[in-house]
């Protein structure tokens, strides 16, 4: 009997791999897998979220109208520069649905987001991955190498998801200068709020000089709204105009958009960004303890440190999810493992735990 069958490319798609959970008959676990802040809601979102629940029998603003008004406020763009949906991850299946079809290639670094190669293959496009350097930084030269005729997109994660380093301002123009205007460049910008080195680039900036790029943003990481699920693109109203037709409709909750509203507000803002910089307080301790530990860890530019374990990988993962309690990492096999910068106490968690498991 014959029964329906997938099309190949989803047949053969690559499975996302969520940050561990814990167990729910063990203490709760030092969960520092999925990039996560460490921070409860603030009251005057989750008050949002809470009102927003007496009318949840209704469906959402199906455009998300004020949402996109106020982010166009706050970047400083036209409402017609802001596409708004379901977290980045899903701005960016948007994206590709809108611009690639078979035949496409799809250039990024490798490591990098693992939803890239998955996304791209479920528009029906190539992935066309660029190992990153030694360092892991984005090997620009060899990604400039890489464009052919079939590239249609090409996307920078900065700083890159799970390495760590940001693209500079100067790195960025040269790519840019190399790329024919015919590439669509997207600038991943997930942890762009936890970046301070000075010369990394910055998109609000560049959007202006490049008629070819869209900025992906999230709520997910420094706005601390990982559950509502809320991202959004930014660039010229003609590049975002394809990616608005193709937003599920609905696809952002009448909750999350409340919730992204109030972290709009000026005060939430500010509560918001004192956060950060707990965390970006945090991240150098962090990053410095393992490499006293021997560990080889890139600079370190988003909520999240890469220790380079290589062939230890699993090994280091699975003995920390088995102390009591359990220190959850997200391990990528055979490459490395990231940890997320969590509070202090997390933190030197995570620094007793390696303290048996340095470089050999």
């Amino acid at each position: 009997m014959s029964l329906p069958q997938p099309r190949p490319a989803v047949a053969g798609l690559p499975a996302y791999v969520p940050g561990a959970r814990g167990a729910a008959d063990r203490l709760p676990p030092v969960k520092l897998s999925s990039n996560e802040t460490p921070f409860d809601p603030l009251p005057s979102v989750a008050a949002a979220i809470a009102r927003a629940g007496d009318g949840i029998h209704r469906y959402p603003d199906m455009f998300a109208v004020e949402l996109h008004e106020r982010l166009a406020a706050r970047f400083g763009v036209g409402a017609d520069q802001v596409a708004v949906g379901g977290g980045s991850v899903a701005v960016l299946q948007h994206i590709l649905t809108a611009y690639c079809a078979p035949g496409d290639e799809v250039l990024f670094a490798w490591r990098s987001f693992e939803a890239y190669p998955i996304l791209t293959h479920i528009a029906g496009a190539t992935p066309v991955m660029v190992p990153v350097t030694a360092d892991g930084r984005h090997d620009l030269d060899a990604m400039i190498a890489a464009v052919s005729d079939r590239t249609k997109v090409a996307m920078l994660c900065s700083p890159n998801n799970p390495t760590g380093p940001a693209l500079t301002r100067d790195e960025f123009a040269r790519f840019m200068a190399a790329v024919p205007t015919s590439v669509l460049v997207v600038l991943d910008e997930a942890y762009v709020e936890f970046v301070t080195e000075a010369d990394a680039v910055a998109g609000l900036e560049e959007l202006p000089r490049h008629d070819n790029l869209l900025v992906l943003r999230t709520f997910s990481k420094a706005y601390g709204l990982a559950g509502a699920r809320v991202g959004f693109a930014l660039g010229s109203a003609s590049l975002i105009a394809p990616v608005r037709a193709c937003v599920t409709p609905f696809s952002v909750s009448s909750a999350a958009q409340a919730a992204a509203l109030a972290s709009l507000e000026p005060v939430a803002e500010q509560e918001l960004l004192e956060r950060v910089q707990q965390v970006v307080a945090e991240r150098p301790r962090l990053r410095d303890g393992l490499r006293a530990l021997g560990w080889d860890v890139p600079e370190a530019q988003g909520n999240f440190v890469w220790i380079p374990a290589g062939d230890r990988t699993v090994e280091i993962a699975v003995a920390l999810a088995a102390l009591e309690p359990a220190v959850l990492v997200r391990p990528f096999a055979g490459e490395g493992i990231r940890v997320t910068v969590g509070s202090r106490v997390e933190n030197d968690a995570v620094l007793a735990a390696m303290e048996g498991h340095g470089a050999r």
